[in-house]
């Protein structure tokens, strides 16, 4: 069944509209940790840790599986879609953040 131009033009700014939000999402959260790991970067002067992507990496995993799972209401299966996780490796994650 073909839609008509109307129908058409709809879904098509609905998607445009959609893709546009997404991207400013992305780099707003972009920008926002660049921000943050300049900070750190600033602070720490001279005293950066060897391990300092595992730092962040830690930093970041528990805020994001600590509004995730408020946001599904702690539907694992629904979380684990979501972060792109089994649903194994979430479960494993969230007891060692104690969630």
């Amino acid at each position: 069944m073909e839609m008509s131009p109307t129908e058409n033009k709809t879904s098509v700014d609905r998607d445009s509209t959609a893709a546009l939000q997404s991207a400013s999402v992305q780099t707003n959260l972009r920008d926002c940790v660049t921000l943050s790991v300049r900070r750190s970067l600033n602070e720490m002067g001279e005293n950066l840790p060897k391990n300092f992507f595992d730092l962040v990496m830690r930093e970041v995993e528990l805020p994001l599986l600590r509004e995730v799972n408020s946001r599904f209401r702690g539907n694992q299966s629904r979380m684990a879609a979501v972060l792109g996780l089994s649903r194994t490796t979430l479960r494993k994650k969230l007891k060692e953040h104690g969630l």
